[in-house]
């Protein structure tokens, strides 16, 4: 029962094997990767080497059942069936909906990609807002989040932001906030008080992990430079920076938060792994949404999600037609609502549609 989530055991316990072994050990690189997906998987291998246990004893207790003669051992077997058929269902209805959610339930961490769009130095401005929205969020659940790439603006504002969150459930609840988010306000240099519309765009991607996509070195051309910063703040004497060119695709990364050039490259691995697994399954994700009755969303940074009205505290998901009149509270990391909403909608749509298992 549930293949996909045996597979998920069967990787969990493959890493759990990789760990143990000292000539992966010697590779802190190699370890630091599978212990992100070893923790990734964790809760959710666990619960399914639960149920496969459960599903043994109960098998055990009914075989028991039939070849006793022995009254008292029967109605101890019988007691013993009830008890773990109950848990069983239970936990049966758990996989089941995490079957439902798809592959977004499974996955232990994302990266996430904030970058400003029309608008000027209000739209960084409003690029920064959200990466405070979501700082405030992660660590209301007490996710952990790293910063692999950030370019500050003037005034405080952000031309773009790229980091990682890793935790249980972050990418099922944070999946949905791809796409294109405009803003309603009067900037701070706004003297006659007139709202200015303005834009940042917000990619959320699943971290791949090797196996899912392999990456050749003779497909890479890796530039290394001195990091830059605003002003000329920043600058490295040494050649810090690094940028990576994936040539069959042409998607390209650029990496110089770290002061370690080992660390830039690792970073900017991660970021070109999981954007090459989006170009991977943009077709499949497309086709995916166009048979729903009502389109969710690419994920595409194009599309607009949402708008944030400031003068009316008010939130729209034009996705849903969700609108919530709070809009001080969610920019406090209160998304609560919104998330459950999504994925309400989401597993709706694919209730309709039917499971994948």
């Amino acid at each position: 029962m549930f293949p996909s989530l045996q597979a998920k055991l069967a990787r969990y316990d493959e890493l759990e094997r990789m760990l143990l072994d000292q000539a992966v050990l010697a590779d802190t690189n190699r370890v630091q990767a599978i212990q992100r997906e070893h923790g990734g998987l964790a809760k959710l291998a666990l619960r399914v080497r639960e149920f496969n246990r459960l599903e043994e004893e109960i098998a055990t207790a009914n075989g028991m059942l039939v070849e006793s003669t022995d009254p008292t051992e029967r109605e101890y077997a019988q007691a013993e069936i009830n008890e773990l058929t109950g848990k069983f269902d239970a936990l049966r209805a758990e996989l089941e909906d995490i079957v439902l959610a798809g592959d977004s339930a499974t996955r232990g961490s994302l990266i996430m990609e904030i970058r400003a769009g029309t608008g000027g130095e209000e739209a960084a401005l409003f690029a920064r807002d959200l990466f405070d929205m979501y700082q405030r969020l992660i660590a209301r659940r007490g996710w952990k989040i790293e910063i692999i790439e950030l370019a500050d603006a003037e005034m405080g504002g952000l031309k773009e932001v790229v980091f990682s969150v890793t935790g249980d459930g972050a990418y099922r609840e944070l999946q949905f906030e791809s796409g294109g988010h405009r803003v309603q306000r009067v900037p701070e240099t706004e003297t006659q008080g007139r709202v200015h519309t303005s834009a940042a765009t917000v990619a959320v991607l699943p971290e791949a992990t090797d196996v899912e996509v392999v990456i050749k070195s003779e497909d890479l051309q890796i530039d290394t430079m001195r990091a830059g910063g605003p002003g000329g703040q920043k600058v490295n004497k040494t050649e810090s920076a690094v940028r990576i060119t994936h040539l069959p695709t042409g998607i390209v990364v650029k990496c110089q938060d770290e002061k370690s050039q080992h660390k830039n490259k690792a970073s900017a691995m991660r970021v070109l792994r999981s954007r090459i697994f989006e170009k991977m399954t943009e077709a499949q994700n497309a086709a995916m949404a166009s048979e729903r009755k009502l389109q969710v969303g690419s994920g595409g940074r194009n599309d607009r999600i949402r708008t944030y009205n400031f003068p009316q505290n008010r939130l729209t998901d034009h996705r849903i037609g969700l609108t919530l009149y709070k809009l001080d509270r969610v920019m406090q990391g209160e998304l609560d609502e919104l998330l459950d909403a999504m994925r309400k909608f989401d597993r709706d749509e694919r209730l309709n549609a039917g499971p994948d298992d």
